[in-house]
């Protein structure tokens, strides 16, 4: 008898949904607090307060909304049979555009192909909605509908242009890996991770943002004095336009050993009252450098990406498991889809990690 492996993920989607709900329900409670903290009394000003209160409450009644169309497109992608209907349709394609559907790779990449459109159809209403709205109302947008549509086109580019090449490798390493498949797609997503955080910031992000050095001057030599202080090899130190996109403010670091730069958003150079105040922000991310969490969270990130493949090692030849999902045929993108759905128990979730591999976002390092 065949295990209900569709069932089984469809009954823990929703008991999550519940789950994470009441606990959102429970921090949405918490941000009605009448009065200020104590501990902020003379910190901040009741205005802010208030102002910081509201969107708070606005973004937790947005994230209600959206989890509950999440949950209701997640349940029926499913139980319809959407993903193996949406499979056979776009080997379909390929055929029509006069390609041959049979090649693994091209079914796969004109799946993919239909998977970024239907994301993109389906998240934009949300992300207009969330800039558009929510964040303008209360004066954090600074983008226009011009820009923001500019990122979004740019981000489309760069996954048609980085994606298909990571694909193909990905199949042939699964069609070839044979006994060691774990190790070898953990070592070419752990290479992959290295190439695209040292290319990132220098080819990627500027596409999107301007990045000028930090003049020189009071602030600058007190964060390299902060930077020398801790022994961190700062090489360069960069100024953001954050503003052309929003008032949000941010400062983060990357780079590997001895070539560590600093980024500062311009908003947070505007924001804060005097030099002291932008180095103590500074000194916060530092202190993460300081403290190895970096290097933590970048070899706990390897350990649970080698296990999940070695997971998927141990199914991607289950018939029953495709099955499950109503697919008659076994494609290695599929079953990495499918493991990943069974692991997150949600196709919207590993629809966007998988897009978002593919587009290749690094963390800070």
């Amino acid at each position: 008898m065949a295990l209900p492996y569709l069932e089984a993920v469809l009954g823990f989607m929703i008991f999550m949904y519940i789950f994470e709900t009441y606990l959102d329900i429970r921090q949405n409670g918490a941000l009605k607090l009448p009065s200020l903290p104590k501990q902020l009394e003379g910190v901040v000003s009741h205005e802010k307060f208030e102002k910081s209160k509201a969107y708070s409450l606005e973004k937790s009644h947005f994230h209600f909304i959206h989890e509950a169309v999440t949950i209701v497109m997640d349940t029926s992608i499913l139980y319809f049979g959407v993903l193996p209907w949406f499979w056979e349709k776009s080997g379909n394609f390929a055929s029509h555009m006069g390609l041959n559907s049979e090649n693994e790779i091209i079914h796969t990449l004109s799946f993919l192909a239909g998977v970024m459109v239907w994301s993109q159809i389906t998240d934009l209403p949300f992300a207009l909605y969330s800039t558009f709205v929510i964040e303008a109302r209360h004066g954090f947008n600074k983008q226009t509908i011009w820009l923001f549509f500019r990122d979004l086109f740019k981000g489309i580019c760069l996954s048609i242009l980085l994606g298909p090449p990571i694909v193909a490798a990905l199949i042939v390493i699964v069609q070839k890996g044979g006994p060691y498949l774990a190790i070898y797609l953990w070592a070419f997503m752990f290479v992959l991770s290295i190439v695209m955080m040292t290319i990132y910031p220098v080819l990627i992000a500027p596409l999107f943002n301007k990045f000028t050095p930090l003049p020189d001057g009071e602030l600058r030599e007190k964060i390299e004095k902060l930077a020398a202080s801790l022994k961190f090899p700062l090489k360069k130190l960069f100024v953001i336009d954050g503003s052309t996109r929003s008032s949000h403010s941010n400062a983060y670091m990357y780079g590997f050993f001895k070539n560590k730069r600093i980024v500062l958003y311009d908003t947070l150079i505007q924001q804060c009252k005097n030099e002291d105040e932008v180095v103590a922000v500074i000194a916060h991310e530092l202190g993460h450098w300081k403290l190895n969490h970096t290097v933590f969270s970048f070899i706990a990130v390897q350990i649970i990406t080698f296990l999940q493949f070695g997971g998927y090692t141990l199914v991607r030849n289950s018939k029953e498991l495709f099955q499950s999902f109503g697919f008659d045929t076994q494609p290695v993108l599929i079953g990495l889809l499918i493991f990943q759905i069974t692991a997150h128990g949600s196709p919207t979730a590993s629809l966007g990690l998988l897009l978002m591999d593919l587009q290749l976002q690094p963390s800070n390092c």
